[in-house]
């Protein structure tokens, strides 16, 4: 259904977080008339994609009191993804000339940062980001605005996340807006995984949010808790400096037991069983192994400690919600918005296309369903999962429907959809991923990749759109 013309509005919106989605939301929002102010915790834009050498007190992160450190990149990460398919559609990450680039395909995570600040840069969406400022509180008013509250101090800066702050130097500020669009990430509270005997079990345990270099585990045991992305790349950085490393994963069969080609003390198992208090780690598949460290690799929780809804809006086993199309809160809707919540997606073209939605709505041109029928679309999703025995938690995972969704994006904005080019070779990156994990970042073919599509794609997107 195309978007109803109505009478074009502008909005006082305030952004929290200056990442990837926070920067493109600020740019499509200044597009449509209205006025931004990003709130950015950090010293710098980029978000999740800074990396820092600091790490948190508590490794596995279970302390709500504990100073958070906001990066959660370990020093090798590379992109899982070509650059090509992870840009921005109307700003191309090409490599660009200099000393301190990186022309990879698969980029280390600076030059992910570097393209950033470049989109930052000259799309003028830095000089709308209040640095070092962290929101505290946002709550609604009744006149249906929204107070946000806000502080100021030098030393959220990641250098300095772990050191303790005087509250006699913190500026404080309180102010009012009409929309709020949250884009603080999901990548800093994380989710652990729950072993019987653990508590009793006299290792060492963390998150992989905490893991920034492999040399502390020098001739250690390790077992490592995940098969996604993160757990990949460090079981196989830490392999070159462990003694062993067991990587366990409840996607595997309670027999398996394999040692990966190439490595001579890295093996695949099963789910662990339980955990002992001489140090043993019992897994599904019979093997006992005594070990150093678990690390877990085991993804994050949605975490909006600053965000009062008086219930409204609620995180249940990892479902945000109820959010019609992963973005609005139907009965705070247009005013309360979430960019960048779906996962296992290519995340910078999702976030450009839920922010030209969202710009569009608060401006009048795009009108939403009514409240009734956006609680009847969430609740026939959700009867969807049940019936499919998806899992509560994975609400938000949309992985292989993602291409289908940002389509229905754009066709909510009149825009033209996502370039046919992105999902062939997002299938290709993925499909090389699988086949070969250890070389897939470096060996690739150009055709494989639908590279002549991309190249004409660049060769007639001009940085003067932005």
């Amino acid at each position: 259904m195309p978007p109803t013309t109505l009478s074009v509005k502008s909005r006082h919106v305030a952004i929290v977080g200056a990442g990837a989605a926070g920067l493109v939301a600020a740019r499509e929002f200044r597009r449509d008339g209205h006025s931004v102010v990003v709130f950015e915790r950090g010293k710098e834009v980029g978000g999740t994609w800074v990396y820092t050498p600091h790490v948190e007190p508590d490794p596995l992160g279970l302390d709500p009191k504990r100073p958070i450190v906001h990066s959660s990149l370990y020093s090798s990460l590379r992109t899982n993804l070509p650059r090509e398919v992870m840009g921005y559609m109307d700003f191309p990450f090409v490599t660009r000339p200099g000393e301190s680039r990186d022309p990879r395909r698969y980029p280390g995570h600076r030059e992910v940062l570097m393209y950033l600040k470049d989109f930052a840069r000259e799309s003028g969406v830095e000089e709308m980001v209040r640095f070092e400022t962290e929101v505290v509180k946002i709550r609604i008013l009744e006149s249906g605005k929204w107070n946000v509250q806000s502080k100021k101090r030098s030393c959220f800066s990641n250098e300095n996340e772990n050191e303790n702050n005087d509250e006699s130097k913190v500026e404080f500020d309180d102010e009012i807006y009409d929309a709020v669009v949250v884009c603080n990430g999901h990548y800093t509270e994380p989710r652990i995984a729950q072993i019987p005997g653990i508590n009793s079990w006299p290792g060492k345990q963390m998150h992989s949010h905490n893991y920034r270099t492999p040399e502390s585990f020098r001739d250690q045991v390790v077992i490592i808790i995940g098969s996604s992305s993160s757990a990949v790349d460090i079981c196989r950085d830490v392999a070159a400096v462990a003694k062993e490393v067991h990587v366990a994963s409840r996607s595997m069969a309670d027999e398996t037991y394999t040692k990966q080609p190439g490595y001579e003390n890295l093996w695949l198992h099963s789910m662990i069983d339980n955990a002992c208090d001489d140090g043993a780690v019992v897994f599904r598949n019979g093997k006992v192994v005594l070990a150093d460290v678990i690390m877990h690799c085991t993804g994050y929780k949605y975490h909006f400690p600053f965000l009062d809804t008086e219930g409204i809006v609620t995180v249940d086993d990892n479902r945000l919600g109820p959010l019609y199309k992963h973005v609005f809160p139907p009965v705070l809707a247009p005013h309360l918005s979430f960019i960048g919540i779906p996962w296992k997606v290519v995340p910078f073209p999702l976030f450009e296309l839920q922010s030209k939605w969202v710009a569009g709505v608060l401006s009048g041109r795009i009108t939403l369903p009514s409240q009734k029928e956006m609680m009847e679309d969430i609740n026939s999703y959700y009867s969807t999962l049940e019936a499919a025995g998806i899992p509560k938690r994975y609400t938000h995972c949309i992985g292989d429907s993602q291409f289908e969704y940002n389509n229905w994006l754009a066709a909510q904005c009149g825009y033209q959809g996502v370039e046919k080019w992105r999902k062939p070779m997002y299938s290709a990156a993925s499909a090389n991923r699988r086949l070969r994990p250890e070389t897939y970042r470096d060996e690739w073919e150009d055709h494989d990749l639908i590279l002549e599509a991309y190249e004409d794609f660049v060769k007639h997107t001009s940085t003067s759109n932005l």
